[in-house]
């Protein structure tokens, strides 16, 4: 077929739909008139649904309904509106058309007829039900509502412009845990303070049978609660001890930033094995699910995970001060993440100081723990020869977290653990040149520590502000100094050794290594800086370092050992073979299953064992134990 370029155009603006004539007009900085009422029912935990009624006062002609795509914390267009069924919208009783854009397929377009004050919205969001669907938010047990699966807002505003009251029901006999403010309760149902979409939004909820809250700061005037849902009575109990570090853990936070941002603060805690995992930012709350034994199974030794200390470092960077590029005037506006290695990589590095300096990690398991990245930077990570810790900023939007078949050289959202070692860097230096006396804590201040009090309004930030308050703290080149990093032009664990600490590998596994490797399920085996590979304990070969010996001898990802020296394989075969080989000339011989084939592989290795630690290095100033030190 012949098209002429006048047929082209013609033909182009005749398919152009009315939604998205709507979704062509930004959003503006105007109110919505009047106020959606929102009715969640989370009584079917069975079958895993929520049944949702929305009802939106509306004006006359066309109008779009978005579903939100760009979700703030996940960096990227992730909401999940294949799980949206069953959308129904009415007016006055009469059932109205609805066309979803072809090309934006998180807006809905309905003609809005006249004298019609309001429609009726009737919808489900169908969560998984199975871990392979998706993140499981629904079990028998306990819920985990997030605002924007169940949401359909009108297009043409800024969420903080459209106003919502939202109510739900809930399983009978479950607690309820959120930042939002409770204004009635008739039996099941709780019926939450009218606010604007994006305090909604910021404001999840966790629910179920078994609760508890603990206060986690006793006599403050901002409220910091710690909300527990468990699988069971016995996992919401935590010793006294053990409690005290996330009261400390409170203390030590406001005490690096000096100011607060929200009126109180929640913690909401799932501790399961049916709900899946999270760990998700907000400026009142934060969103945590971790298995049931964090309070049962809890050893002083090796102590907890710094998923806590991360999330609620959020609240000050990433809700109260985010990157001026990722802040977006609703959920379907493309966000960029070019400053992720500060919004994530100075959280990451704050969650592992206050872990330390909270003692929710002791200081060895610190340091181990510091190990751990620091080996994967120097030796775990070829894929920064081709590829920016920066441009990993992109990978929220690329791959969505993915699997990948080698993610040492494809790299993934290395902007987190990177940039903690950047942030190590950028404190020993301060340190070093303020001569022990200022520290990355006087940024933290100064930077994030305004406007005490402020929650309802952001304070977004450029990679400018972040070079002027570093220099207004002492003065550097600190523009290049982090573009040296950012671009591959300097080691990322330079900021290791300038904290007076040097990388070394010795043959067993640390303490925090092993506690950590109990955790997994899968009962992986970590070989990677030996033969160069991941191994569960039934054979399955996790990620394959890039050039390392496996790799050469053509092991590849997902492939499964079956056997090591002719004996069937388990960690510790392979353990004692690799150790055998330090004093044996001959190679490793492999036994290797891919697909239905079975084939015999050789590794000449013979270097031992090789699992990270840090040294302190002699006469040099140790940054990394004031670091760790607590205020």
């Amino acid at each position: 077929m012949l098209v002429t370029r006048a047929t082209a155009l013609l033909l182009v603006c005749s398919l152009l739909s009315p939604a998205q004539a709507q979704r062509s007009s930004p959003p503006v900085d105007q109110p919505y008139p009047g106020t959606i009422e929102l009715e969640v029912d989370a009584t079917n935990v069975a079958q895993h649904i929520f049944n949702v009624k929305q009802t939106v006062p509306v004006r006359p002609g066309q109008m779009t309904f978005l579903f939100p795509a760009w979700l703030p914390g996940n960096h990227s267009p992730s909401g999940r509106i294949d799980k949206l069924a069953g959308l129904t919208i009415e007016a006055a009783g009469q059932k109205l058309a609805w066309r979803r854009d072809p090309l934006d397929v998180y807006a809905f377009a309905v003609a809005v007829p006249a004298g019609v004050p309001t429609l009726t919205m009737r919808y489900q969001f169908l969560s998984p039900t199975d871990k392979s669907q998706g993140r499981v938010v629904m079990t028998p047990d306990m819920l985990n509502l997030q605002w924007n699966a169940v949401v359909l807002y009108p297009a043409g505003h800024y969420a903080s412009q459209i106003q919502y009251a939202a109510m739900v029901t809930y399983p009978a006999d479950w607690q309820a845990a959120t930042a939002l403010t409770v204004v009635s309760r008739d039996g099941n149902t709780l019926r939450y303070a009218p606010v604007a979409l994006d305090v909604l939004v910021d404001s999840p909820v966790f629910a179920g049978r078994y609760f508890k809250r603990y206060d986690l700061a006793p006599g403050a005037n901002v409220p910091i609660r710690l909300n527990v849902v468990a699988d069971a009575p016995r996992f919401l109990e935590a010793k006294p001890s053990h409690l005290q570090q996330h009261v400390k853990l409170v203390q030590q936070t406001i005490k690096l930033f000096g100011a607060q941002h929200y009126d109180h603060y929640d913690f909401l805690f799932a501790l399961s094995d049916h709900l899946s995992g999270i760990g998700l930012e907000h400026q009142r709350s934060s969103e945590n699910g971790v298995p049931p034994g964090y309070f049962s199974d809890w050893q002083q030794q090796t102590g907890s995970t710094d998923l806590l200390a991360h999330e609620y470092t959020h609240s000050w960077n990433g809700k109260f001060r985010r990157p001026a590029d990722l802040w977006t005037p609703n959920y379907n506006v493309p966000m960029q993440d070019s400053l992720l290695w500060v919004y994530e990589g100075q959280t990451q590095y704050w969650g592992n100081v206050l872990a330390a300096r909270s003692g929710l990690r002791p200081l060895e398991a610190s340091r181990e723990a510091l190990a751990l990245v620091a080996a994967t930077y120097r030796d775990d990570r070829p894929g920064l020869a081709w590829r920016s810790v920066e441009d990993t900023t992109n990978d929220p939007i690329i791959a969505q977290r993915r699997p990948k078949p080698y993610r040492n050289w494809q790299l993934s959202e290395d902007y987190y653990s990177a940039g903690q070692l950047i942030w190590l860097d950028v404190d020993a230096q301060i340190r070093k040149l303020s001569r022990g006396k200022k520290s990355l804590d006087d940024f933290a201040r100064a930077f994030f520590g305004v406007d005490d009090g402020a929650w309802q309004t952001q304070k977004p930030y450029t990679f400018d502000d972040v070079v002027t308050t570093l220099n207004a703290v002492v003065p550097h080149d600190w523009a290049p100094f982090l573009r040296d990093r950012l671009d591959g032009r300097t080691p990322l664990t330079n900021g290791l050794e300038a904290s007076g600490w040097r990388l070394v590998y010795r043959d067993t596994p640390s303490a925090y290594a092993q506690a950590r490797a109990k955790e997994d399920e899968s009962g992986s085996a970590d070989f990677i800086y030996s033969l160069g590979f991941t191994v569960d304990k039934d054979g399955a070969i996790g990620d394959v370092r890039w050039d390392s010996p496996a790799f050469k001898a053509g092991i590849g990802s997902d492939n499964k050992l079956v056997a090591v020296n002719d004996l069937e394989y388990n960690k510790d075969t392979l353990n004692a073979a690799i150790k055998a080989a330090v004093l044996d000339a001959a190679p490793l011989r492999l036994l290797v299953k891919e697909s239905n084939r079975y084939r015999s592989v050789t590794i000449d290795y013979h270097d031992g064992p090789r699992y990270p630690y840090i040294e302190r290095i002699d006469g040099a100033p140790d940054y990394l134990s004031a670091i760790f030190a607590a205020k």
